[in-house]
């Protein structure tokens, strides 16, 4: 015992271990392999389960007595080439990318512009429309879309990518707005009153100052808001008609799928091609996207 403890019984010292209680090998397999492997396994067997079925012929799909489900033998291309050249899949896609990017860029230039007010011009009220807002992303899209069906239809847009273009922000402004709201208040209102005492505007301030900080949070939103547009099911449901005209959750769905027919390694094939954009993205953003989960500028 030291000098200062035996004068001070009551002084407190710090045992903690830090991470070293795996050092040991069957700790470190019990707390740290086996939820890893667990997590991994739950992650990717949906697309393992999708890759084997896409090109496994009709005949192993249902026959488990003879072949098993987790593997396949003499695997195929037919349901590939259906989907792709027999189908209008790749029209899917194209329209798919082109209103996700379409209401991404709509929504993320209003949510900078909404989260920006309420965060940094501090105007009386701020926060109650920014819960507002908030709020406005719970609403069921299911209550949403009979009202937006009538102004699709008064505006005549119907069975056009536009319809989609101009209701995805709908839901996809308010939780933008709500994401960059948290990252714009972590940045130091410093910098933002060096730069009005330099004369700068506000204009200037937005786009010189806060949003070259704000990347990363930029980043997540546009991951968020493109991935929810990618997989929006109900209005592109409602609001396309046209086989030409669908998205792909929604081509996939009444396409492939004849009554009680279903086309199994197609359906595979589009869900799995139609997973890869999103996780692309992910992969090339993911430092901006953990940075933005992380905070902004300290001060």
């Amino acid at each position: 015992m030291s000098i200062t403890e035996q004068t001070n019984p009551h002084v407190l010292t710090d045992d903690a271990q830090g991470m070293s209680y795996l050092n040991r090998l069957p700790r470190r397999i019990v707390v740290l392999y086996l939820p890893l492997a667990v997590f991994v396994f739950v992650l990717l067997f949906p697309f393992y389960w999708m890759a084997i079925t896409a090109v496994k012929p009709n005949s192993q799909l249902t026959d488990y007595n003879n072949f098993s489900p987790f593997w396949v033998v003499k695997p195929t291309l037919d349901h590939i080439k259906y989907l792709l050249f027999e189908t209008s899949y790749p029209g899917w896609l194209w329209n798919t990318l082109v209103v996700a990017v379409c209401a991404t860029a709509i929504s993320l230039v209003a949510s900078v512009f909404a989260a920006y007010a309420i965060e940094r011009v501090r105007f009386s009220g701020s926060r109650p429309v920014g819960l507002l807002i908030f709020l406005a992303y719970l609403v069921p899209p299911s209550i949403l879309f009979i009202p937006l069906a009538v102004i699709v239809f008064k505006f005549g847009i119907y069975d056009t990518k536009l319809a989609l273009i101009f209701t995805y922000p709908t839901f996809l402004i308010p939780f933008c707005t709500w994401l960059l709201m948290g990252y714009f208040r972590s940045i130091p209102f410093e910098l933002e009153e060096s730069a009005l005492v330099d004369g700068a505007s506000r204009w200037q301030i937005l786009i010189r100052v806060i949003l070259p900080l704000a990347v990363p949070g930029l980043i997540s939103a546009g991951i968020f808001a493109f991935t929810l547009s990618w997989n929006e099911f109900i209005y592109a449901l409602t609001f396309i008609q046209s086989s030409e005209n669908k998205t792909v959750p929604v081509g996939v769905l009444t396409e492939l799928v004849r009554g009680d027919v279903f086309e199994w390694g197609s359906l595979m094939a589009g869900a799995l091609f139609g997973s890869l954009p999103v996780v692309i993205l992910y992969s090339f953003f993911v430092d901006y996207y953990v940075s933005s989960m992380t905070g902004a500028v300290k001060e």
